[in-house]
């Protein structure tokens, strides 16, 4: 954090001082969850559906932090203003004014987003002092956080931006305004909340749409949708993918024994080979992604293909490859699900197994598709099928139900549990030494927790 009185801070959120000394400073991290508070911290009281933050002021004081930021006095030291969230806001706002020529990059899109975070967080920081923070903080709670992990010398800044209607973009890139805006994919992901395609990407088009004319907007020349964002922003537009057209392209992907790919990419500016640490082809894209925005920054085609190269898996549950007990990889790909990342996942799967494993599929349903969900988890069993898994194990609702039924009518031995406990009691029976398993879903469906108890880990 870049130490800042609460005399300070309250003037640029427009709040009052009660029960505070004005010069005490805030050094630490400014956060809404009060189990992450640490000494300077300043704690935000966000009044939730089932929990009210204020209801923790004492226990974030009492765990170190400064102040809290809230809606009215709690007899702690507090800047109280009329609503803390916009208020988190403006506080992300004011810090990073005090970092004059701080290059930030926002990236969004239906799948990849942490992925193409973490490595353009791994590149840049070759470049100079970096924040992209693990996980997937990116939401109009999570991104502020994120933003106060930025500490003075800082060069680059790396944020993940998600969408759940139209205009939360717009509204996050109004408080923090990219130099270069990634746009990945539209796809399904939340389509229950959008209602269709073109409202998903009618949102995640306001990313380009706040750039500067100097700045970048890097758009996947791959999907119809994204390149069409093109006519949506002043700014310089460089399109990536595995189209020929694409301003920075990869040409002769080739996948190794474990599905890590190696190609070679391509730019205006030179061309250099790059071999990923990463596992699954459906990665090369994200890759190509963090190299065209890294190149507002440098030319230099071959540093970031080096850097490409060095980088690894930073977030849990994405692509998480884990060596577990009994030489049985468990590919850890929790966190979320759609039918584009289960797709890709099952595709590396097969990659990792192949063809000498066993290969184990523990798939929850994926929630929040809307109309097309039965549709999609058809889709899904049809594909686990197709690549030959030879043991699927559907976890949750219905549909992660109707998924099992699909794949056992194509032929896969399946089984069909409500929840995580009843996985862990089957993977138990049916899990052998050096299988392959790959773990996915939709977050609450709680697969996170068992992939790390698979592969002997810390959850």
């Amino acid at each position: 954090m870049l130490p800042l009185t609460l005399a300070e801070i309250a003037a640029e959120v427009g709040g009052a001082l009660h029960d505070a000394n004005p010069q005490a400073r805030v050094t630490g991290l400014c956060t809404f969850d009060s189990r992450t508070v640490e000494p300077g911290s300043l704690f935000v009281a966000l009044a939730g559906a089932r929990v009210d933050g204020h209801d923790f002021a004492r226990q974030a004081i009492a765990a170190g932090a400064t102040v809290v930021l809230s809606a009215r006095p709690l007899g702690v030291p507090a800047i109280v203003v009329d609503d803390p969230l916009k208020a988190y806001g403006r506080l992300a706002t004011a810090i990073v004014s005090r970092l004059p020529g701080l290059g930030v990059v926002g990236v969004t899109g239906s799948v990849g987003k942490t992925t193409t975070k973490d490595l353009l967080g791994q590149v840049l920081a070759r470049l100079g002092p970096t924040t992209a923070p693990p996980g997937n903080r990116n939401s109009e709670s999570g991104m502020p956080e994120n933003v106060s992990r930025l500490v003075p010398g800082t060069e680059y800044l790396v944020l993940e931006m998600g969408a759940r209607h139209v205009g939360d973009i717009a509204y996050l890139t109004s408080l923090v305004r990219p130099d270069v805006g990634v746009v990945l994919t539209v796809g399904t992901a939340h389509l229950g909340e959008f209602g269709s395609r073109e409202n998903i990407a009618l949102a995640k088009g306001e990313m380009v749409e706040t750039l500067a004319a100097e700045g970048t907007a890097v758009l996947n020349a791959d999907d119809p949708l994204v390149a069409a964002m093109a006519n949506r922003t002043k700014a310089r537009v460089v399109t990536f993918g595995l189209s020929p057209e694409a301003t920075v392209r990869a040409e002769g992907v080739t996948l190794d024994a474990v599905g890590r790919a190696s190609f070679m990419l391509h730019s205006p500016h030179g061309s250099a080979p790059v071999s990923l640490r990463l596992h699954g082809a459906h990665l090369v894209p994200n890759a190509l992604a963090a190299a065209a925005a890294t190149m507002h920054f440098t030319t230099d085609v071959a540093f970031v293909a080096d850097a490409l190269s060095a980088a690894e898996a930073v977030s849990k549950g994405r692509m998480e490859v884990v060596e577990g007990r009994d030489g049985v990889t468990v590919i850890n790909d929790a966190y979320n699900a759609s039918l584009v990342s289960m797709v890709a996942a099952l595709n590396a799967l097969d990659g990792l197994a192949a063809g000498r494993r066993r290969k184990i599929a523990v798939l929850g349903q994926m929630n929040e598709l809307g109309d097309s969900s039965a549709a999609d988890h058809r889709v899904v069993g049809e594909k686990v099928a197709e690549v030959g898994v030879d043991w699927l194990l559907a976890v949750g609702n219905d549909d992660a139900g109707l998924l099992a039924e699909t794949a056992a009518r194509c032929g896969v031995a399946a089984l069909h549990v409500p929840d995580s406990a009843a996985a862990r009691a089957a993977l138990a029976e049916h899990v052998r030494a050096d299988d392959v398993v790959l773990l996915k879903g939709s977050n609450s469906v709680g697969l996170m927790a068992v992939a790390a108890e698979l592969a002997a880990t810390p959850a």
